[in-house]
């Protein structure tokens, strides 16, 4: 199977069994006519309690309590819908956030307590927004009604008319796509109270800075603004406030900065005030220096418009002494190589890279990407700065040498040779004998009975010099002349000409076989295979 086509097998399997999250959440409405009046109860409950246990101050009120216990108070806040109410709620009132799932989901799993921690947020910043779930697998009419197809499936209703999410799956992320889509797609900053006010909820954020709100460059920065769905938008007039969200600003008649929560945290952007340079820019900064590797980030990072990728798989504990480390590097190669962390723990992210690389999951372990061309590398060295950079720096100007997997060389000699990546040059390629290739996988239902057939032709011909047999496990080994997807495939690669090998139909009985081994040694004068096999036969 070719690289990339394996490179798309392995993103596909990265779906993760996780076993689903408990959700607690209150049956909130029991019958159409209570629909909105049993939210405000339990609103205002809840408002109770926490005035109760926080003595009635404000912000510091979550820092009091445990996980589980915001976990379960921004459950409640989700509405749960059914096949009674679900069209009634959704489609009558102003704005809605709906969230179709299914327990048995490892995704939908994920997904809620970031769904139920932006409910809180939004009604902690006095949204109207009615955010609401449905068991989608349990309420199959209302899911059909409301266009809810697959698990998890995020809508937005405007009106009644519903909107597919395209945000990203923090809780942030969430805030922000809702924001942009029911508000204005920039907030604009007037005061240092409401500059504060933002920094506490946003810890990613485009600011703009402009002598007035007007003119072509800001109209291109407003342009930019609708059209991103992830990051938020900000705007002011004011020197002192965008000091304060961009202290490094440059105070020009305008300016357009990045700011995010990390060592790099300032980014200046510095090129044409046009609606797609602006967003090529936020695509090539908008990730951390290392991104975490998650269930629901997978898809962002790997159509990333970076498209050099190094992934270090390592555990928490460990990778947190290696970060210093691997973020130096990173900040050489910003805006061209994306560094990815992946848990080793998380064994259903790790092993299909495992797989694809054909490595144990040891650790740490670097391996890079290139998504232009589909090939993949390996860092050989032990992990230290200055093997980390030299690795980059190759990778950056297209000097690594790709990576294929192989088995062990093996030490053994058998009647069929075992050909591993790291032999097949020497076993095939440049060995002096016609080979009659076996190209198999342990998961193929027809490979086993294919090798009994080539066992039985090399027994035939046993004892020809000038002819061998061989066969190969594709699944854990690759050499970049060997691009197989059918198994088995059986390969005869002729002495004279080993770069075009003929292929040979499996559906052949062994008769089959060993006529067509006559036929092309009889085309090669030169070997004499077919007068070796006549006085073997003679005898």
């Amino acid at each position: 199977m070719p690289v990339s086509q394996r490179f798309v097998l392995a993103t596909v399997l990265l779906l993760f069994l996780l076993q689903s999250l408990l959700l607690v959440s209150a049956s909130i409405i029991d019958n159409e006519e209570d629909d909105l009046e049993g939210l405000e109860e339990l609103l205002a409950v809840d408002q109770e309690e926490e005035q109760e246990k926080g003595g009635g101050g404000g912000g510091g009120i979550q820092n009091k309590l445990s996980e589980a216990e915001i976990l379960r108070r921004a459950q409640k806040i989700v509405v749960e819908l059914s096949n009674e109410n679900a069209e009634k709620v959704a489609l009558s009132n102003a704005a809605v956030l709906l969230l179709g799932y299914a327990p048995w989901c490892p995704r939908s799993a994920e997904l809620m307590p970031k769904f139920a921690e932006a409910a809180t947020a939004l009604r902690e910043m006095g949204s109207n927004l009615v955010v609401a779930k449905l068991d989608a697998e349990r309420h199959e009419k209302a899911a059909k009604l409301l266009g809810i197809k697959g698990f998890p499936t995020i809508l937005l209703f405007i009106d009644g008319s519903p909107l597919a999410y395209r945000g990203g799956f923090t809780k942030e992320e969430i805030v922000i796509w809702v924001k942009k889509k029911t508000g204005a797609p920039v907030i604009r900053l007037s005061s240092l109270d409401a500059a504060e006010e933002f920094l506490r909820w946003h810890q990613i954020f485009i600011m703009g800075y402009f002598e007035n709100y007007e003119g072509p460059e800001y109209d291109e920065f407003l342009k930019a603004a609708i059209t991103d769905n992830e990051i938020q938008f900000v705007e002011t007039i004011d020197s002192t406030i965008a000091r304060l969200l961009f202290p490094d600003v440059e105070l020009d008649k305008k300016f357009i900065g990045l700011v995010k929560s990390e060592p790099e945290r300032f980014e200046k952007f510095d090129d044409n005030f046009e609606e797609h340079r602006i967003l090529q820019f936020i695509e090539y900064n908008k990730f951390p220096l290392v991104t975490e590797l998650t269930e629901l980030n997978s898809a962002r990072v790997y159509s990333s418009a970076i498209k050099l990728q190094v992934f270090i798989f390592s555990t928490p504990e460990v990778v947190d002494g290696l970060r210093p480390l691997i973020q130096d590097v990173a900040k050489s190669y910003k805006r061209n190589i994306m560094f990815i962390y992946v848990d080793n723990a998380q064994d259903n992210l790790a092993k299909p890279f495992m797989t694809l690389y054909g490595l144990e999951s040891e650790e740490p372990i670097v391996t890079a990407f290139d998504n232009r061309i589909g090939s993949k590398y390996l860092l050989e060295a032990d992990l230290a700065q200055s093997t980390l950079e030299e690795f980059c720096n190759r990778f950056l100007h297209g000097t690594l040498l790709p990576y294929f997997k192989s088995e062990p060389i093996p030490s053994e000699k058998a009647m069929v040779e075992k050909v591993v990546g790291k032999t097949f040059s020497a076993s095939v390629l440049e060995s002096v004998e016609s080979v009659f290739l076996e190209v198999y996988t342990p998961w193929c239902m027809d490979c086993d009975a294919t090798s009994k057939q080539v066992q039985k032709l090399a027994e035939h011909f046993k004892g020809l010099e000038d002819l061998k047999f061989a066969r190969i496990d594709a699944s854990l080994n690759e050499h970049p002349k060997l691009e197989i997807n059918n198994y088995p495939t059986l390969l005869l690669y002729p002495a004279g000409d080993k770069s075009k090998p003929i292929k040979v139909s499996k559906k052949s009985s062994l008769k089959d076989f060993i006529a067509f081994v006559k036929k092309h040694a009889k085309a090669d004068e030169d070997r004499g295979i077919l007068e070796k096999e006549e006085k073997k036969q003679e005898l």
